[in-house]
């Protein structure tokens, strides 16, 4: 059932807008969703910005408005393509998380919104040693994404919507160290928010 949901989702950006809207809820909305892990950072008109795994441009819309260096990074060339559409300010790569076609020390800022739970584990470290590398001395990596709720009462619908939409690894970001894996690559300054009961992590990582 999950893989049936997940499908229509992404074939149909209408659906994958309406859950996106839904799931934001918890946080205030939408818009308030999508800035959460810009929340603190100072991004100026020359700041060089990676939006990583940028779907179809939703936070990079965002970005757009305080960088006229934006790049946006997915694997997926349908995503791309309504990004390019939804966000022409942007500039757009078609590339994996965890091989990026980037030079050492290229952003100031990488961000990423709900898309590290679709790794396997192999994959999110390697995906975590490459944001590093493509970072400047003194970069941030900014992100947000599941976590296990600390209120019991956001497990229900957390639990709901993970089995309609997402896969095992999902599952399995929730028993992962997100803070212990960054700092095992270098990153310093890991500081890490809880929100919507906890069922959210905001992390912020200095290289």
């Amino acid at each position: 059932m999950a893989t049936i949901f997940r499908d229509w989702s992404y074939r149909y950006q209408w659906l994958y807008d309406a859950i996106s809207g839904l799931a934001a809820l918890s946080v205030g909305g939408e818009a308030r969703f999508r800035q959460l892990a810009m929340q603190g950072l100072t991004i100026e008109s020359d700041t060089k910005v990676l939006d990583l795994c940028c779907g179809s441009g939703q936070a990079t819309q965002i970005l757009v408005k305080y960088s006229q260096n934006v790049t946006g990074l997915d694997a997926s060339p349908r995503s791309l393509k309504r990004a390019r559409q939804n966000v022409p300010q942007a500039e757009y790569v078609e590339a994996f998380a965890e091989k990026m076609p980037f030079a050492d020390n290229q952003f100031d800022v990488v961000h990423t919104s709900v898309a590290l739970h679709e790794m396997q584990s192999g994959q999110l470290r390697q995906i975590i040693k490459e944001v590093y590398r493509v970072l400047k001395p003194g970069g941030i990596f900014t992100l947000v994404d599941f976590h296990n709720p600390t209120n019991p009462l956001f497990v229900p619908g957390l639990s709901l919507f993970l089995l309609l939409f997402e896969t095992e690894t999902a599952w399995q970001l929730l028993k992962t160290d997100l803070t212990a894996l960054l700092t095992e690559t270098g990153f310093r300054e890991c500081d890490r928010t809880l929100t919507a009961g906890g069922s959210l992590q905001l992390i912020k990582a200095r290289k």
